[in-house]
């Protein structure tokens, strides 16, 4: 493969539009089989997706141009299927299994283009906001967040001369490098790329995802970006997300339709999938909740990911409950995703080393950290906490509560009202970075 010099990409191009998005699978997995079941299942739900930025002190409106920036999504918007993207995901084999992807919904992908967007302005921010059918508003979700956080990247490098750019990716990539070593000591280590939403960039993320892949051997168990599955001979990796249940909930006409929401969209999942794509995500309205009120088979489930508790503390509620459920944990797999690091990484291997299996999922802090590679602190390469979510369903407004109050989105009435319904237990307030 052809190796890009990251720092001569960056000061060189001169060119008016150097899109970001440009490919319908650069994006991630997990979105792909979830936009599956909703074209099988909900495909006259309607569901807005908006644009959340928790890190309040950063400015998006005024750190990015608003023309450039919807040049950028208005390219995305002209982005389709190409002729090798689609025999691939045809052809391809995801978790063991052929033909993973029917081929009508194949079919209709391959027409796919994302819908139109609102954008203005608000208070220094942006509010970007996608309405439509669920089936075609969701794939908005990962290359908004990817525009975003590359076009603030280039912003903040904009002024810098070539010289300074090639220290900053040297700095950049040895610290990188360090993490690598130290991950290598980790036997039985399973690591897989999940930072395409905040990443620095395209470029950058590739360059992390080849080195991985050279650095840790085997242990690198794939991305979830799938666009870098298909290029670099990787496995495509991720299961499902809160806009699941978030979306069932919202839809709920009774209390009992609410509480069962969790565990419809299981159901719906196991429909289409199996084996380890029998991923649990918990968290949306409360683990302990989920836990409390959760039926016998989700006990068989392949394993959890805890995503918003601290991972020990989340690991070892989840380690309970197989136990109590009869379940033994040692067959059982964690995936731990929520803004791990190296440190966490490490930390978390060894405390549950031998009890059970475990996954890490290494987002952000693998494609955006820049921090200290700078010859100067600049802020606009320091990552911020940001997401794009569903915000209403068919009109009515969607809510997640998460384990970590930081994480909460939706109405503030609304949230109140699922906290009632769902309970606070076990909830904690962390500062969120990424």
């Amino acid at each position: 493969m052809t190796k890009t010099d990251i720092a001569s990409r960056v000061y060189n191009h001169t060119w008016k539009l150097d899109p970001i998005i440009r490919s319908l699978i650069d994006t991630d997995f997990y979105k792909l089989l979830m936009l599956q079941m909703i074209w099988k299942l909900y495909p006259e739900v309607n569901a807005t997706f908006s644009l959340i930025n928790r890190t309040t002190r950063v400015k998006l409106a005024e750190e990015i141009d608003e023309g450039a920036l919807r040049e950028q999504l208005d390219h995305a918007r002209t982005v389709s299927l190409s002729k090798k993207e689609m025999i691939w995901l045809a052809g391809n084999t995801f978790y063991g299994r052929k033909q993973i992807f029917e081929p009508e919904f194949l079919n209709w992908l391959s027409t796919y283009k994302l819908p139109e967007y609102e954008l203005s302005k608000h208070d220094g921010q942006y509010e970007l906001t996608f309405h439509g059918k669920w089936m075609d508003t969701t794939m908005w979700e990962i290359p908004a967040l990817a525009i975003i956080n590359e076009m603030r990247s280039r912003a903040a490098m904009r002024s810098l001369g070539y010289f300074t750019l090639d220290v900053l990716y040297a700095r950049a990539k040895a610290k990188m490098w360090e993490k690598v070593e130290r991950l290598r000591t980790l036997p039985g280590l399973r690591i897989s790329d999940f930072g395409t939403r905040r990443r620095h960039s395209f470029l950058w993320q590739r360059w992390c995802v080849e080195a991985l892949k050279e650095g840790i051997g085997p242990a690198f168990t794939g991305t979830s970006n799938v666009l870098l599955a298909m290029d670099s001979d990787l496995e495509a990796v991720g299961t499902n997300a809160h806009e699941l249940p978030m979306v069932a909930a919202a839809l709920a006409n009774s209390d009992e339709e609410l509480r069962a929401a969790p565990y419809q969209v299981l159901k719906d999942w196991n429909r289409l999938y199996h084996g380890n794509l029998l991923i649990v995500l918990p968290d949306a309205y409360g683990t302990a909740a989920f836990l409390r009120d959760a039926p016998d088979w989700v006990a068989d489930w392949t394993g959890f990911r805890p995503d918003s508790a601290p991972p020990i503390e989340g690991g070892e509620k989840i380690i309970e409950w197989w136990k109590k459920m009869g379940r033994d944990p040692k067959e059982k797999l964690l995936i731990f995703s929520d803004g791990m690091d190296v440190e966490a990484i490490v930390d978390t291997y060894r405390h549950f080393e031998g009890r059970v299996r475990m996954s890490f999922g290494w987002g952000t802090n693998l494609t955006n950290d820049f921090s200290g590679c700078a010859p100067k602190e600049i802020d606009g390469l320091k990552p911020i906490s940001i997401v794009c979510k569903v915000s209403d369903a068919n009109g009515r407004p969607a809510v997640k509560l998460s384990d970590n109050p930081q994480k909460a989105t939706g109405e503030p009435a609304e949230v109140e009202r699922y906290l009632k319904f769902f309970g606070q237990e076990d909830r904690v307030d962390q500062a969120v970075f990424v």
